[in-house]
């Protein structure tokens, strides 16, 4: 592979929604229609020369590796490689890690310096591309690298501080610390260590150039990865988003990546170079990603509402799965239901988008009835499952959006709960200003069936973007890098 003679690098890879497909995308017998969103993750990757002093770092809070750069410290090689990561629209969000070398062929591995929280999406991206990148390159020598992760505003609710920040633009400072932030629910950490690892590809073994071509390597490095940090083989929609764009998706076999192991043990690097490079034949990647950049009709938009509330996915997802396993006929009947009517709402969007003579102002009548179709069965799974896919307060939020004059229909997107909701509508401001209306005092009357509460409903500004992981000019990063 070639050598990228750059010394910064940057990427950014989107978020998604699950439009359809919730809990059927577990399984390879179903798909799932995601999109994916123009609200972005942004990695930038920084090579620090020995002797190289740090500008100032914007809004962060500089770790003590940082401080010691921008007080004019040299970063001496004979120490070893180090690797700083900020996020600095977050307090006190820096990561200083030293990169170790691990016998056996055990690749890379990181280790923390400095006191606070770990981060596993950072630490386990950064030791997943170090070791694919020091064994394709056959080098072990990184030089010290200075990362800083950018998300835009839209993946977090908004705090008391943000609210009254005086930072206008692509990115706004939270104030607070990460751990403190509540998430929208638009796959943050799948975008995060599809940019991180993708960026860091980039930097040190290829032109940017070359991002096309080298897309499906960073797939199934990123699915590694994700996967990894997770602790778990999840269904990877959000992380075939991050790289693809929309698309339809099939999920791949979790046997791929159960032979790959932990980081640092005995072969790691050529376990893991064989699944990034899809090389053994038994565990061949059979992920399916159809209509790649697939694009909403003419006259049609997306957008997100957060409810400022939040889900516990992971323990959702188990309960739903322990209940389709003991009431397997009952369950098969609903997900083939589900699965006949998302297709055929797959299929509807998408001849809508390819016809030419098409009227641009549109009611979408077949599309309201099937996304109404798939709530009905959405909600049957609730009560069949108790678990909160689609709980009494989203069910009463959705109805009454629905009543708005312009909006198609809108879903609790992928494992469902508390997360931001995902609403159709006319592209047409005139459904914005209706929507925004019912918002502004809005106020749940319904006792919850699982005692959720939804705080206030904001409007968020992502909408639907149909591109995954893309070069990135520096510009816009003034302030921040």
């Amino acid at each position: 592979m070639a050598s990228n003679s750059s010394t910064t690098t940057a990427l950014s890879a989107p978020g998604k929604v699950l439009l359809t497909g919730g809990y059927l995308v577990l399984d390879r017998n179903y798909t799932g229609t995601v999109f994916a969103l123009d609200s972005r993750i942004h990695v930038i990757v920084e090579q620090l020369r020995r002797g190289h002093r740090r500008g100032a770092s914007g809004s962060g809070q500089p770790g003590a590796a940082e401080e010691a750069i921008e007080d004019g410290g040299a970063v001496d090689d004979k120490e070893g490689d180090t690797v700083v990561v900020r996020s600095p629209q977050f307090v006190d969000a820096v990561w200083e890690y030293d990169v170790q070398r691990c016998e056996g062929k055990g690749g890379i591995k990181v280790a923390q310096k400095n006191d606070g929280k770990h981060n596993p999406f950072v630490e386990t991206s950064l030791n997943y591309a170090l070791t694919y990148i020091s064994y394709v390159a056959d080098s072990k020598d990184f030089g010290s690298l200075s990362i800083t992760i950018l998300a835009d505003n839209d993946y977090y609710s908004e705090t008391a501080f943000s609210r009254t920040s005086n930072d206008s633009g692509r990115f706004v400072s939270f104030g607070v610390p990460l751990n403190e932030a509540h998430k929208t629910g638009l796959g943050s950490s799948a975008a995060l260590v599809t940019s991180l690892v993708s960026a860091l590809v980039i930097h040190r073994t290829l032109q940017p150039d070359d991002l096309g071509a080298a897309r499906d390597k960073l797939h199934n490095l990123a699915q590694a990865a994700h996967c990894a940090a997770q602790g778990k083989v999840g269904s990877g929609f959000d992380v075939a988003a991050a790289i693809y764009g929309s698309c339809l998706y099939r999920r791949f076999s979790p046997n791929i990546l159960e032979s790959v192991g932990d980081a640092g043990s005995p072969g790691f690097e050529e376990r893991l170079f064989t699944v990034v490079e899809d090389v053994d034949p038994k565990h061949a990647w059979d992920t399916e990603c159809l209509d790649f950049g697939m694009q909403l009709p003419r006259g049609m938009q997306m957008v997100l509402c957060d409810v400022e509330c939040g889900s516990q996915t992971p323990s959702m997802v188990k309960k739903v799965l322990e209940w389709r396993k003991q009431n397997k006929e009952e369950a098969d009947l609903l997900w083939a239901a589900l699965q006949s009517n998302n297709e055929r709402l797959c299929l509807e969007l998408k001849q809508l988008s390819q016809s030419p003579d098409r009227e641009s102002v549109d009611d979408f009548g077949d599309v309201r009835s099937l996304i109404q179709r798939s709530r009905n069965h959405i909600r049957a799974m609730t009560r069949k499952t108790d678990v909160p896919i689609e709980p009494r307060v989203q069910t009463e939020l959705l109805d009454s959006l629905s009543e708005v004059d312009g909006v198609v229909g809108g879903v609790v997107p992928g494992a469902g709960g508390y997360d931001a909701i995902a609403v159709l509508i006319r592209d047409d401001p005139e459904v914005i200003r209706g929507m925004e209306e019912l918002f502004e005092n809005w106020e749940s009357k319904v006792e919850d069936d699982f005692g959720g509460k939804i705080g206030k409903v904001r409007l968020l500004g992502v909408r639907h973007g149909s591109e995954g992981v893309k070069n990135e000019g520096l510009e816009q990063y003034a302030g921040w890098v």
